[in-house]
């Protein structure tokens, strides 16, 4: 039996169709789950979002009787400058992940903290004011529907890649409800130290992704793609400061590895889900 409050992000079996993904999910004794909808990354949830395709998702994943945390959506470039049109397709796009959201009883959607680009559209101050921006009108748009806002602040791959930038990010949410989301391998793939995040932020964390990563090299990227085990995240350093800093909220598992073959997918879940729950 894993840790009540540890969940698995269907991103794990992005290779699955999302009812198989569910089923595979339930059946390693997983009680909750993220819901990736990711364009590029997880296919569960259509990126053409209509009220149609909403129904349908949130049918097929209430069927499956897990519960849900939260939705992993993205609506766009937050640092992007838009026009009439496409700043109303956005909206639409958010109303439509957020009603999936609502009607999955999850708790928060989830978006990403800018493009996936380090280098800023104008300049990092004013990118990382229009990021926050962005996710401060998401927030209140959450509210409307019943649901909270989080946002990953570091993702190696994006905007705010590494810790300084998420500080940055951080200090421009500053009063408002926006959650952070943190991520164990993107820290770890950026040269960060996971104590350092909770010291920083754990008043803000409300969620935890749980995956193995190595940090950059001269000659090499970070790698967010490992197993748990496999890389060079510690933990159980992690995860007791989370515990000493009073962290009350849930962690997912969010395995887009690529290390095993999809057939070692649900053993390697497993694992890790046990591994963690002996030290949460």
């Amino acid at each position: 039996m894993f840790h009540q409050r540890l969940g698995c992000s269907s991103i794990s079996f992005r290779h699955q169709d999302l009812a198989t993904a569910l089923h595979t999910m339930r059946g390693l004794g997983f009680e909750e789950i993220d819901l990736g909808a990711l364009p590029g990354v997880c296919d569960h949830v259509p990126y053409v979002l209509d009220a149609e395709a909403v129904e349908a998702v949130a049918a097929v994943v209430n069927k499956s009787g897990l519960r849900v945390r939260s939705v992993n959506g993205d609506v766009g470039d937050l640092n992007a400058t838009l026009d009439a049109g496409t700043l109303v397709a956005r909206e639409r796009h958010l109303e439509m992940l957020l009603a999936l959201a609502a009607k999955t009883g999850a708790r928060a959607l989830v978006l990403p903290c800018g493009a996936i680009d380090h280098e800023p559209v104008n300049t990092l101050e004013s990118d990382i004011d229009s990021v926050a921006a962005q996710l401060f009108h998401a927030s209140k748009r959450a509210a409307e529907f019943g649901v909270e806002l989080w946002t990953e602040s570091l993702h190696y791959y994006r905007l705010c890649w590494n810790t300084e930038r998420a500080q940055l990010l951080a200090d421009h949410l500053d009063g408002s409800d926006v959650g952070i989301v943190m991520d164990f391998s993107h820290i770890v793939a950026s040269g960060g130290d996971p104590v350092d995040f909770v010291s920083r932020f754990s008043s803000r964390i409300r969620h935890v992704h749980l995956r193995d990563a190595v940090p950059a090299t001269d000659n090499e990227p970070g790698n967010i793609n490992l197993s748990i085990g496999n890389g060079k995240a510690d933990f159980a350093a992690g995860l007791t400061a989370l515990r000493d800093s009073g962290y009350a909220g849930h962690f997912s598992l969010e395995l887009e590895t690529r290390d095993v073959t999809h057939d070692e997918r649900p053993a390697a879940a497993a694992k890790a889900a046990s591994y963690i729950s002996d030290l949460i």
